[in-house]
């Protein structure tokens, strides 16, 4: 696979992030009820972000979470024979809350879907927001953000990969061309 283009880097998506926040609390007036939760693993570290920019805007902590989706999955039996599953943190009540569920990059649509059926596992939010750092579009399911930080156009071949501090060492978001 060889970079085609740099998309963002550390301080565009920060300053992304800020805007995202912003958005979030104008739509919702503000943080009460809000709550955020992550997709393991990137859009966990994306909410925590989230959740500090809304905490310098409104000096108001919500309450953040971290989804794991693995056994939701409709490519569960394609992605290996023991998939790795992760702890889901969500230590608060979701019911009736203005949730924003959080991940990196939307695709096809079928990640969301499957963090949709597992968040009803724990409870019936009032409402649930899907914040995304890159929308890359190609959908194969009538889903759509709320919030996007970045609309980024890519051919099939190509990728779209967010590389965060926490788990890559950098902050930035590449295209990706895929050999073949």
């Amino acid at each position: 696979m060889k970079e085609k283009a740099r998309i963002l880097e550390k301080e565009g998506i920060a300053r992304t992030l800020v805007r995202v926040a912003h958005e979030i609390l104008e739509k919702n007036k503000g943080t009460k009820g809000l709550c955020l939760v992550g997709i393991r693993s990137r859009g966990a570290f994306l909410a925590k972000r989230l959740c500090d920019c809304i905490e310098s805007i409104e000096h108001v902590r919500v309450a953040v979470g971290i989804l794991d989706i693995t056994l939701y999955r409709d490519d569960l039996t394609l992605l290996a024979a023991q998939p790795q599953v992760h702890k889901t943190e969500i230590d608060f009540d979701i019911t009736d809350q203005h949730l924003i569920l959080v991940d990196d990059v939307l695709y096809t649509g079928r990640t969301v879907r499957a963090a949709l059926d597992a968040l009803i596992d724990f409870g019936r939010p009032k409402a649930i927001q899907l914040a995304v750092l890159v929308d890359r579009g190609h959908r194969e399911l009538p889903i759509r953000a709320d919030f996007v930080g970045k609309n980024i156009p890519t051919a099939c071949n190509e990728t779209v990969e967010v590389r965060l501090e926490e788990v890559d060492g950098k902050d930035e978001v590449v295209i990706v061309e895929k050999n073949g």
